[in-house]
């Protein structure tokens, strides 16, 4: 019997079954290949075949793990293990308040090249828009889009947008993630109230928020826009985090993830050995003196390449 994770922690998974059930369901011996290789063997969107429990009908035993089209996951640095995050989906919905918690377009960036590596589209939304958006703000968001990345700007306060973002998802398996406090559990509860889900208030001192979500869970939704026309919606809500780190590439490869910059490899004086840190005719530098590559973006490429090699070192 085929099965989809809908949600699961402590190799425990809930699944939705072929058979119209949902079954809690446990992991059978070592049958998942490379599961050892993850901090977590399933993510939300996971395919998996099962065999239900003979005593119990609502329990089951996965018995293997069916190929999937694609994963988005991240670096676990505490444990240097990857962590699946999301499975199976079309579209990555990365979320970001334009304030409180601060708007910080360096979480995105990280976001946008672990979508680049794993080959999936993303639509930046940026929530709270119903607070004043800095010209800051507006200039990084001017960038993603001038860089060919689909950004959209909603109030959940306020409804603002919400149409344009119930019509994005529809149609679509989609995942939301975002630091903690940005809105994401907020956004589906307008989508669909139905779903009552937790949101958390911003703390004063540190001007963040607290984790919400601490395991990501697949939600099928029905939603309605504001004319009434239904859309179809299935959607992941991932765990809320407050760093991203980049998983699945080389430090020297860090620029291939960087569209204005990757189109200039090559182009230096020194060639593939340039490190685009301190070179004369470095392409990259030059661009960034001419104004071609914005410096924030410049600033997230040194910092997740020096992550990545301290990650190399360290293991």
């Amino acid at each position: 019997m085929k099965g989809l994770v809908l949600k699961g922690s402590n190799n425990i998974f809930y699944v939705e079954c072929e058979d119209g059930k949902f079954r809690s369901c446990s992991i059978k011996g070592k049958v998942l290949k490379d599961s050892a290789l993850y901090y977590n063997p399933l993510a939300a969107g996971d395919f998996i075949n099962l065999e239900p429990d003979t005593h119990s009908d609502d329990e089951g035993l996965i018995t293997g793990l069916i190929e999937r089209k694609n994963s988005f996951l991240r670096l676990n640095q505490k444990l240097n293990m990857p962590q699946l995050l999301a499975a199976n989906i079309d579209l990555l919905v990365c979320v970001v308040s334009a304030a409180n918690p601060p708007f910080r377009p360096r979480f995105v960036d990280r976001v946008l090249v672990q979508a680049e590596i794993q080959k999936i589209p993303v639509l930046i939304v940026i929530n709270k828009c119903d607070l004043k958006i800095s010209a800051d703000v507006r200039d990084r968001i001017e960038d993603w889009k001038r860089l060919g990345y689909k950004t959209l700007e909603v109030s959940a306060k306020e409804g603002r947008g919400m149409d344009n973002l119930i019509e994005s998802l529809s149609a679509k398996t989609s995942a939301l993630v975002g630091q903690s406090g940005v809105g994401k559990s907020t956004l589906l509860n307008f989508i669909a109230p139905d779903l009552n889900l937790k949101t958390s208030a911003i703390s004063d001192k540190y001007d963040r928020g607290t984790h919400t979500t601490t395991q990501g869970e697949y939600f099928k939704i029905k939603a309605l826009t504001s004319k009434g026309k239904e859309h179809s919606i299935n959607i992941i809500d991932t765990p809320g985090v407050r760093h991203f780190a980049i998983y699945g590439i080389e430090p020297e490869d860090t620029a291939l993830y960087f569209p204005e910059i990757e189109k200039l490899i090559g182009s230096c004086k020194f060639g593939l050995s340039c490190t685009h840190t301190h070179e004369p005719g470095c392409a990259l530098l030059e661009a960034l003196k001419k104004g071609n590559i914005h410096k924030d973006r410049y600033t997230s490429f040194e910092l997740i390449h020096k992550e990545l090699q301290e990650t190399v070192k360290k293991y």
